[in-house]
């Protein structure tokens, strides 16, 4: 079944005490555009997840936004520097000892020398917080890819209507280009009879210039091409794979074909079924703007 390119999915995980919110959004648009954003101290994810997110769409605009809180993590580490510590307690005594002053020295003293004790947030494993970023990704691909399934879905609903209606009016364009031949020499023939009167009418020349007339406004190549097309159309909506590209192209070649059978038409009635025709098929081309 056909996706569509517009799609929205959402998802959340926790991870100890760390939070991954990502929303992932799409438009239309000719190539995959991917853009990631996410927090500065984490913008090396950003590859991997471009990586992750091109594996499961091929087109769109596309736009995933990535939220990790790590601010409820208690994950902290007190440091101790035994060295500086040593280092204050030589230098007081020191002190005490040049100017005959009291030597005690107590812990909570030192402690309050600077760098003595440091109390440090540890970080998480910024290679397992990738993985884990990923895995939610998954999760809102999931939700992504339902909402694209489901305007799939009525996309390809509309355009088999439009393929009905376009084979429709092929078969009548089909049943008024030879009558539009006999109407040629009917009224050829009704011309030189005004224009000779009495004086006798080569048949042969009459049906002569119907037969070159005929092939000039012959439209039985268009009509195969055309219901070739549509044969085609229908079983590109059955594919599982990204097939938006080549509706593009297949609904360039309905254009094509309508286009010639307009300029072979000599007809209004076959005139006003192009002009249905081509509606149709700029109807379609609308909508698979829209398919990936």
């Amino acid at each position: 079944m056909i996706k569509s390119m517009t799609g929205y999915g959402s998802a959340k995980g926790m991870f100890g005490k760390t939070e991954v919110s990502v929303e992932i959004k799409s438009v239309n648009s000719r190539y995959l555009d991917c853009s990631v954003k996410l927090p500065r101290a984490f913008m090396s994810f950003e590859e991997p997840l471009k990586s992750a997110i091109g594996k499961h769409i091929s087109r769109g605009k596309v736009d995933v936004f990535v939220l990790i809180d790590t601010s409820k993590s208690d994950d902290i580490e007190i440091n101790l520097n035994l060295s500086l510590a040593e280092a204050y307690i030589s230098s007081l005594r020191s002190l005490a000892e040049t100017y005959g002053l009291d030597d005690k020295i107590n812990v909570l003293d030192l402690s309050r020398f600077p760098d003595v004790i440091s109390a440090v947030k540890r970080e998480a494993d910024p290679e397992q917080l990738c993985i884990d970023t990923l895995s939610v990704v998954d999760a809102a691909l999931v939700g992504f890819d339902s909402m694209r399934l489901r305007e799939g879905e009525s996309l390809c609903a509309d355009i088999l209507k439009r393929l009905d209606n376009i084979e429709k009016l092929t078969a009548i364009a089909e049943e008024i280009s030879p009558r539009s031949v006999l109407e040629y020499a009917s009224k050829l023939e009704a011309k030189l009879l005004e224009i000779l009167q009495s004086t006798s009418i080569d048949e042969q020349r009459i049906l002569t210039e119907a037969a070159i007339f005929a092939d000039k406004v012959a439209i039985n190549e268009e009509v195969v091409r055309l219901k070739s097309h549509i044969s085609q159309l229908r079983d590109l909506l059955l594919s599982v794979e990204p097939v938006g590209r080549k509706i593009d192209f297949l609904v360039q070649e309905f254009n094509r074909e309508a286009n010639t059978i307009g300029s072979k038409g000599n007809d209004a009635e076959l005139a006003m079924v192009v002009v249905d025709l081509k509606a149709e098929i700029e109807k379609i081309r609308e909508q698979a703007q829209n398919i990936e």
